[in-house]
């Protein structure tokens, strides 16, 4: 377990070190959380609420393992990756050993739907649901029933340039839920503690992108189950 207060920077550049996908595919959005926004994430989660060390941690559609390895590195009690992709869940072995946590995560190739168990705190970057609608609904709800914390990811309504700009000076700011979302969460026995917007950067990935890079505003969802 993590005795020391770990310093944003030395998480952040762990974090960097995690390769990405090799072969992402558009319909999975298999796009890895970028480092600032991951650690950012798992900071707050850790050192604001209390909610990595000494906690079983359960990273929900883990990709190559980012937020995974952040949670070992700062303390967890014990941390499982899941993902449905395969390529996904051995980069994140061959991730865990290159940053030195080999034995700090259990990673498993499964649906969501087949998971089962408790968790203290579920960490999840799900599908915004660009290429499949609804594809975050049910990451929603299979945390919902398994955690008794969730953090989640997903993408704002906002567009505004002046709060980009903010956000990349401060790195998070509290922001109020979506509507929709505040429903979703409440009929299935969550209630949302707080709402953090962040900038997400994604690269060139796919042929339908037309820009070098695209930057969009992502609210940072905590959740916790009633």
């Amino acid at each position: 377990m993590q005795k020391r207060l770990i310093r944003k920077l030395e998480l952040e550049m762990l974090l960097s070190q995690v390769k990405p996908h090799p072969s992402p595919k558009p319909s999975l959005e298999q796009y890895t959380i970028p480092a600032d926004v991951a650690a950012n994430m798992l900071y707050i989660a850790a050192y604001v609420y209390d909610d990595i060390i000494g906690k079983k941690v359960l990273d929900l559609g883990c990709g190559t393992g980012r937020l995974a390895l952040g949670a070992s590195f700062l303390g967890a009690k014990q941390v499982v990756g899941i993902d449905i992709d395969r390529t996904a869940i051995n980069t994140a072995l061959e991730n865990s050993v290159n940053v030195g946590l080999k034995d700090g995560v259990q990673w498993a190739v499964a649906d969501i739907n087949v998971v089962h168990g408790s968790f203290d705190t579920v960490l999840q970057n799900p599908p915004f649901g660009v290429q499949r609608r609804k594809a975050d609904r049910k990451f929603l709800e299979k945390a919902l029933e398994i955690g008794k914390v969730i953090y989640s990811l997903h993408k704002s309504p906002r567009k505004n340039r002046a709060l980009i700009k903010k956000l990349k000076a401060s790195g998070v700011a509290p922001v109020s839920p979506s509507s929709f979302l505040k429903r979703f969460i409440e009929r299935r026995g969550g209630r949302i503690k707080v709402v953090y917007a962040t900038v997400m950067t994604i690269p060139h990935m796919f042929q339908f992108h037309k820009k070098r890079r695209h930057e969009f505003i992502a609210d940072l969802y905590v959740i916790e189950r009633r």
